[in-house]
């Protein structure tokens, strides 16, 4: 899949969210709305980078290719050539999987 043509600003990250396995209980298909949503993402692309009080760049925790875990709620989400996208700050993510 080429990579989508968005460049996140500042300390945001570009990620993609995994796909979820079809949840069945006792027979039901769970519709895609009472779903919990994916928290393991992976990273696409990465902003310009956060700035301390003295001017020096932060570095980011997080690098392409990553999979993280993130908060369940945090970023925007949004739709590019039909692929579902996340753009959050580095903060909304928790942990590096793997």
């Amino acid at each position: 899949m080429a990579k989508p043509k968005i460049k996140p600003l500042g300390d945001r990250v570009l990620v993609e969210p995994a796909e979820e396995a079809e949840v069945k209980k006792g027979g039901i298909i769970i519709p895609d709305s009472a779903k919990e949503k994916p928290q393991e993402s992976k990273v696409i692309a990465l902003g310009t980078g956060k700035t301390d009080d003295n001017g020096k760049k932060i570095a980011f925790e997080v690098k392409v290719g990553d999979i993280v875990l993130t908060n369940k709620y945090g970023g925007t989400e949004i739709k590019i050539d039909g692929v579902e996208y996340k753009i959050l700050n580095q903060d909304d993510i928790l942990a590096v999987v793997g």
